[in-house]
């Protein structure tokens, strides 16, 4: 999509802080944190929300979970948690429509979150 911001960065075309990256995916730091670790992991593939990954059905919806982790144990967080968060929709706070999980960790997070 030419369009997309989240495409834009896949490309190279907008900078984005870049902390892990594999031939499907990608992971950068979110612009707006809201805790001390917060990465996006998004698929370098466009799909609109998380129902639109999990319908591709072809095993990418996984490769962005196994990266959620990989950033996690990266960031040094995973051993004491972290939470991944997909918001879906405008009624779920999504503002940017390419799917993509908020790895989030470096402070206890308390639930629910809102």
């Amino acid at each position: 999509m030419t369009d997309c911001l989240f495409c834009k960065i896949v490309v190279k075309e907008i900078p984005a802080e870049i902390v892990y990256e594999t031939d499907r995916t990608l992971a950068f730091r979110d612009i707006n944190p809201q805790a001390p670790m917060h990465v996006l992991v998004i698929p370098k593939a466009h799909h609109a929300d998380a129902a639109a990954l999990a319908q591709a059905d072809d095993g990418l919806a996984d490769d962005v979970l196994k990266s959620a982790h990989a950033v996690a144990t990266q960031e040094g967080v995973a051993e004491g948690g972290y939470r991944v968060v997909f918001n879906t929709g405008p009624g779920a706070g999504q503002t940017v429509f390419h799917v993509h999980a908020h790895v989030l960790g470096g402070r206890a997070l308390s639930w629910p979150p809102g």
